[in-house]
């Protein structure tokens, strides 16, 4: 397989798993609570990824491993939880749109937290963009009201997670395979979802009754294929594409989703892909190239 042909099916192929994700994630909970859904996941992930996370251990320097169950935390465990909660309450389709927000948040954390520079074009890409998310908010009767914006919150909270993390990786971890960074990561983050997973009552349910089971088997597919598969193939795809084309998935995964969402009856209008179409314009400018001065 040629390397353009080869680059676009990675592409497609990780548009179309994480773009589905949101939609298991409201499956999963159609049987087990949003905890429960979140946990299994983690852990699935991290007994898939164990062998690698093995051979990884022994090979890492002793004083890097906090700063990898950070990234773990910050870029699987804490926004699997955030976005379970939410899509109680909000749609799968509007969560996949919300996610697009990441590298913006990847730009206002570094700048923020971690002194990364910036310029003119960065900062209006990132006012763009809250600008597309604002109009995403009025694009639904009482978006900005009570209960649905804590939900709402809870997803915008997971992506500025996101962001924390890339900046992480890149100030901390930049000198270990990415891959070794993400097995490691996850096992040792299955512990404490694994810890979660009991204390939610799970090990107490009818596990042999249809929904039950139907409802473990999208939570064990969403770590499985949607973390630890995912992960995989964005390496190789960075590895052999670069950084730019990889980032683009960026622009694929929310129209999966709100494919999904059609699919399922979830309702849409102009007014959300009008704002998704301004987030997703706000992200192209920030991450565009600056064009050196002659």
């Amino acid at each position: 397989m040629e390397n353009k042909t080869l680059h676009w099916v990675l592409f497609i192929s990780l548009s179309l798993i994480w773009g589905s994700s949101f939609i298991l994630m409201k499956a999963g909970m159609n049987g087990l609570t949003s905890i429960q859904v979140a946990s299994l996941r983690i852990v699935a992930a991290g007994l898939v990824l164990l062998p690698l996370a093995w051979n990884g251990l022994r090979q890492l320097p002793w004083k890097s491993l906090p700063y990898i169950f950070l990234s773990g935390t910050l870029g699987s465990l804490l926004p699997a939880y955030l976005f379970c909660i939410a899509e109680e309450i909000i749609d799968s389709s509007l969560a996949g749109m919300l996610n697009s927000l990441t590298p913006i948040f990847v730009i206002l954390t570094g700048v923020l937290f971690f002194k990364t520079r910036t310029n003119q074009k960065k900062i209006m890409g990132v006012l763009i963009a809250f600008g597309g998310c604002l109009l995403i908010f009025f694009s639904k009767a009482g978006m900005m009201q009570g209960t649905q914006l804590l939900y709402v919150s809870m997803i915008i909270l997971a992506t500025i997670s996101y962001g924390f993390n890339v900046n992480l990786v890149h100030r901390y971890l930049s000198g270990i395979p990415s891959l070794r960074i993400v097995s490691v990561a996850l096992v040792l983050n299955s512990i404490p979802a694994w810890i979660m997973l009991v204390a939610s009552g799970y090990f107490q349910k009818d596990l042999s009754q249809t929904q039950i089971l139907a409802a473990t088997g999208y939570s064990f597919l969403l770590g499985v294929v949607g973390t630890s598969l995912a992960n995989y193939l964005f390496y190789v795809l960075i590895k052999r594409a670069g950084t730019v084309f990889s980032s683009m998935v960026t622009y694929g995964i929310p129209f999966v989703a709100i494919l999904w969402g059609l699919v399922f009856g979830e309702q849409m209008n102009a007014l959300k892909i009008l704002g998704l179409a301004v987030i997703l314009g706000g992200v192209y400018l920030a991450n565009s190239p600056q064009r050196s001065k002659s």
